[in-house]
Order: structure tokens, then sequence, then C-alpha cells
């Protein structure tokens, strides 16, 4: 149990900064770790002997995250059909929109899927067969999509996307 202990140990940095760049808010991506370690854990009979634990940790994490994304939206609908108005309070800032030019911010500005691929091959590390475990797609799926995630932060990042910019009042 202290080999696993130790491994999960290691993993926990990057399961939460893998969740935080999915959820965007460190509280919510705490949580969404810690459901994914107990979902994980009561499932452990479940798991495959010869798998990874890493992707199969990280499996758990996006899963967890896309559930909980469609059960916030089905809430959201929901909630709008019996108050009969709409939550229209999210609007981004024009200073945050003129600040996304840095290649960060490209990345902040990409689909939740094209964040988890470039994240688990460019900084977890992940091969292209363990990303295609996770996802349950062929190799090849996890190619092109990466493809074009690698194409549209290039695009964010060179500013191919006009953002508004700002005019300088006297």
């Amino acid at each position: 149990m202290n080999e696993l202990d130790d491994q999960l140990r290691e993993l926990l940095p990057r399961m939460r900064r893998f969740a935080v760049w999915l959820t965007r808010d460190p509280s919510s991506a705490d949580d969404l770790v810690q459901s994914s370690l107990e979902k994980a854990l009561s499932r452990w009979a479940d798991k495959r002997p010869e798998g990874d634990l890493r992707a199969w940790l990280f499996s758990i994490l996006y899963r967890q995250f896309l559930d909980a994304h469609r059960r916030s939206r089905r809430y959201s609908r929901m909630l709008e059909l019996f108050t009969g108005g709409s939550d229209d309070h999210y609007e981004p800032s024009v200073e945050r929109t003129v600040v996304a030019q840095s290649t960060l911010e490209a990345f902040g500005l990409l689909n939740t899927e094209q964040r988890a691929l470039l994240l688990w091959v460019s900084v977890e590390g992940l091969s292209y067969k363990e990303v295609a475990e996770i996802l349950d797609v062929p190799v090849g799926t996890v190619m092109s999509r990466l493809s074009r995630a690698r194409q549209a932060l290039r695009q964010l990042s060179d500013g191919e996307i006009t953002l508004p910019s700002l005019r300088i009042l006297k």
C-alpha cells in the first residue's frame, strides 16, 4: 500500500494542475481531484493491473469534469425554465480580452478537449496511445485532434483571430 500512496502523492500535483486548467478555478479543481480520487479508490477492483495508473486517474478526472459540466448545464436550463429568465451574468472584460495575446492566455481560450489533449501530451507526457485509451478513441483520432488543437493555439497566439483593441481617449 505504501507504493500506491507514493504513486498517488506523485500524481496529485499533476492532477490538480490539469483540473485547474479544466475548471479555471482552484477551489473547483480541488473538489474535482478529490471526487476523482474517491471514485478511483472505490473502483480500484475495476482497474486493469497492466494499465497505467496515471492514464487511468486522468481518465476518471476528465470524465468527472464532463459529467459535472453536463449536470451544470442541465441545471441552468431547468432553472431558466422555472424562473422564466436567463442568467447572462458572464461577460468577459475588455481588459481580459486585450491581455489574451500571450500564449498562456491563448491556451486558456481553447476548448476543453483541446486544452486536455495539449496538457496530457505536452505537459504530462502521456503517449498518443495512452490518451487514446483515456478518450476511448483510435490513436489516429487523437493525432488529428491534437493537430487541430495545436493549430488553434498557433492562430490564437499569432493574433490571427482578431480581438477588439482599446481606443486611447484624451
